[in-house]
């Protein structure tokens, strides 16, 4: 698809800019005379733009199977109640009594579901949580006079762990995984001693699996004096079964736009929310929300961590959300999450690679161990692409070799996860017998296979004038 630029020509554009009779204090030198706008009449621009979005895919369009990221479908419901004019408030108005309200009542909610003391809501993202968890864990340790500098993070955990205690000055030290999936117990304790803030665990892990031994885990690192973080990207298979405080958790962050209803992806925008056990609720961003709908604040807050209230409009959803299903509809929503990602795993292990051949809970983990004629998981996601299905996560977690992380998700239908089955199958029976044509996939696309490697080190980002 060309360019709006490459499709301008001069004279039909549809809008013009008249020359202004104002004043600037701008320099004649940074002054620009011609911004080079292309030309183009309103329908033209219009088609353009409707087409460009054609060829855009979301979980509106068809299955999005991206493991570690919850992509279901979310009720539009939660749209239509986020933009209501009631809530469409400047977060200086002196009438915000009712947003305050649902950041009050949805932090009640939320400490329900993960047996959390209180939460705060101004994390911005997964990450963001991660950062303002590890800000918790390392007030709380200089509150006791220590001055601990590492923390345990598992081989199989999200990128953003290490990345997030690291900023907060500790050193991230990897305990590896068992031979079963979980966390090696022998390699944990062995790692575990005084100088350790604590551990930050994803469960489920990454590779879709629940923890056998994490009552264990948590008891080793409390016994030594350390904290246990929960990532809680992988929420949705534990929701109504199981609390996170119920098997040790001290701190946690929930991403409101995996578990709780946000079309999430692009970048943005996220909400990831801090619960914390009740010893450290003075350590929480400040403001805080009480049962007056006032802002209060601790002198032992780590302090503020995001403008007002948070991504309001995330939280919004999520409310809407959870008030909607309920609590039977929270644990049918786990259940079916663990249902159609075990059916799949079983159908699929038959055709490819499954090192935990395990009961997994809402995702499970492939590789590419058993392609013939060396066809990769990169040559697998983009043939999927041909058959209107987006590919699932690939290439992670990083301790299998050629990994396939598949989430389907509570959301879609027996006949979609048999259809990307069958999809899967028939990618395997290509690789036998045509293998050349998954080398050279996709075919359906607007622009084919990419060299990716060029494409990362020399992108082109900006466009140019073929006269320049």
């Amino acid at each position: 698809m060309k360019l709006l630029n490459e499709k301008s020509k001069m004279g039909s554009g549809s809008f013009h800019i008249r020359e202004l009779d104002i004043k600037t204090n701008i320099p004649k030198g940074l002054q620009r005379n011609d911004l080079n706008l292309p030309e183009l009449s309103e329908v033209e621009t219009v088609r353009h733009y409707t087409n460009l979005s054609r060829s855009n895919f979301g979980v509106d369009n068809g299955f999005y199977p991206l493991g570690s990221c919850t992509m279901k479908y979310n009720p539009r419901i939660n749209e239509v109640v986020a933009k209501l004019p009631e809530f469409n408030i400047h977060p200086l108005s002196k009438n915000h009594k009712g947003a305050l309200q649902i950041i009050y009542e949805l932090e009640k909610y939320l400490c329900e579901i993960t047996g959390m003391h209180a939460f705060s809501t101004q994390p911005a993202a997964g990450a963001h949580g991660e950062l303002t968890g590890t800000m918790i864990m390392k007030a709380y340790l200089r509150k006791r006079g220590e001055e601990r500098t590492t923390v345990i993070i598992p081989d199989s955990a999200h990128g953003t762990n290490p990345s997030s205690v690291s900023l907060c000055g500790f050193r991230p030290v990897q305990v590896k995984s068992s031979t079963s999936g979980g966390i090696d117990l022998d390699d944990l304790r062995q790692k575990m001693n005084t100088s350790v803030a604590g551990i930050m665990i994803t469960n489920p892990n990454t590779l879709g699996i629940f923890d056998d031994n994490i009552l264990e885990i948590t008891k080793i690192v409390h016994a030594c004096g350390g904290l246990c973080y929960l990532d809680g990207a992988n929420m949705n298979p534990m929701l109504g079964i199981v609390k996170p405080a119920d098997f040790g958790i001290d701190i946690m962050h929930l991403n409101l736009h995996k578990t709780f209803s946000t079309p999430h992806g692009g970048g943005g925008p996220g909400a990831g929310p801090v619960g914390v056990i009740k010893e450290l609720e003075m350590f929480l961003p400040n403001p805080r929300v009480n049962e007056k709908l006032e802002f209060v604040q601790t002198e032992e807050s780590i302090g503020r961590i995001h403008s007002f209230y948070g991504n309001f409009g995330i939280l919004l959803r999520a409310y809407s959300y959870i008030r909607a299903i309920g609590p039977v509809g929270l644990r049918k929503v786990a259940e079916n999450a663990v249902l159609n990602a075990n059916y799949m795993k079983e159908k699929l292990k038959k055709h490819y690679h499954l090192r935990y051949d395990r009961i997994c809970q809402h995702e499970f983990v492939i590789d590419d161990s058993l392609m013939p004629n060396n066809v990769t998981t990169n040559d697998i996601a983009k043939r999927i692409i041909d058959f209107d299905f987006h590919p699932p996560t690939i290439y992670f977690p990083l301790i299998i070799q050629g990994a396939m992380m598949i989430e389907p998700t509570e959301t879609e239908t027996k006949e979609n996860l048999d259809a990307f089955i069958e999809t899967m199958i028939r990618i395997v029976d290509e690789a036998k017998n045509e293998p050349q044509k998954l080398k050279k996939a996709p075919f359906n696309t607007p622009i084919g296979r990419l060299d990716l490697v060029r494409a990362a080190r020399k992108s082109q980002l900006t466009w140019c004038s073929p006269e320049t």
